[in-house]
């Protein structure tokens, strides 16, 4: 059989993330439809993030099997793309060797995530960035970042997964780096990279970041909230709209 690996983009605006959901449309619902047309087989799609709903993509690797014994890589692009609605595209597709896994082979991921922080937000800017219109200190929400980077237990910053869904996955992750690069119209951009994620951690870093930018919170707290393993003691959940899954390192 062919592993194939697809690179996907998307603007989740609307979409109800990745993963297959009998409430509405999904980006595997889609990718799945149009690959089975396709190859006229049943294809069973992984993604390396199953990202939420309203959450974009520039980099979702996915991969799936197929009894087919060659393809026209290219062909298979066009062909996709010309069946999947134009906020989802695949920008790439390669032959894998059959072992490969796009969640158990990454060694990492790369989120964007932007804030508006004027007080009137563009309207071009309402679906990928969140709206923030409080006075934000960047220098205090840069002192807080080195208590984030290394190996931490980040319990604090994982909302606890539906009930259908739980899981037993390991609380401890490597913050490799966060960076805040100014955009211009008062956005910011931060970009965090990781070794792995838990449930709605880039969110939660984020929105605790906001609460020390704009004095919710002390830079000074966040060894103690690490420690607190207690989630509501921490920042508010950013919402979905502003995260960006950019890259996924191999």
């Amino acid at each position: 059989m062919l592993n194939i690996k697809l690179i996907l983009s998307y603007d989740g605006t609307g979409l109800l993330g990745w993963q297959k959901t009998p409430l509405g449309p999904t980006v595997e619902e889609h990718l799945e439809t149009a690959l089975a047309k396709i190859l006229q087989e049943e294809v069973v799609l992984q993604a390396a993030s199953r990202t939420d709903a309203g959450v974009h993509a520039e980099g979702q690797v996915v991969n799936f099997l197929t009894k087919k014994t060659s393809l026209d890589l290219d062909k298979l692009v066009k062909g996709i793309n010309s069946l999947l609605p134009k906020q989802i595209v695949v920008l790439s597709a390669e032959v894998m060797e059959e072992s490969f896994h796009p969640t158990l082979d990454n060694q990492g991921k790369e989120y964007h995530y932007f804030i508006c922080n004027e007080s009137i937000q563009r309207p071009k800017d309402r679906f990928y960035s969140w709206h923030f219109p409080y006075p934000l200190d960047v220098l205090k929400m840069k002192s807080a970042i080195p208590h984030f980077i290394g190996s931490h237990d980040f319990s604090t910053f994982c909302n606890e997964l539906p009930l259908l869904k739980k899981s037993k996955k390991d609380p401890v992750c490597t913050l490799h780096s966060i960076e805040i690069e100014a955009l211009e119209n008062g956005r910011f951009c931060f970009k965090v990279k990781g070794d792995r994620f838990l449930f709605r951690m880039v969110r939660n870093l984020i929105g605790t970041l906001a609460y020390v930018g704009c004095g919710k919170l002390e830079a000074d707290q966040i060894p103690d909230l690490l420690q607190s393993k207690k989630r509501a003691l921490a920042g508010v959940t950013a919402p979905s709209h502003g995260l960006h899954l950019v890259r996924v390192f191999y």
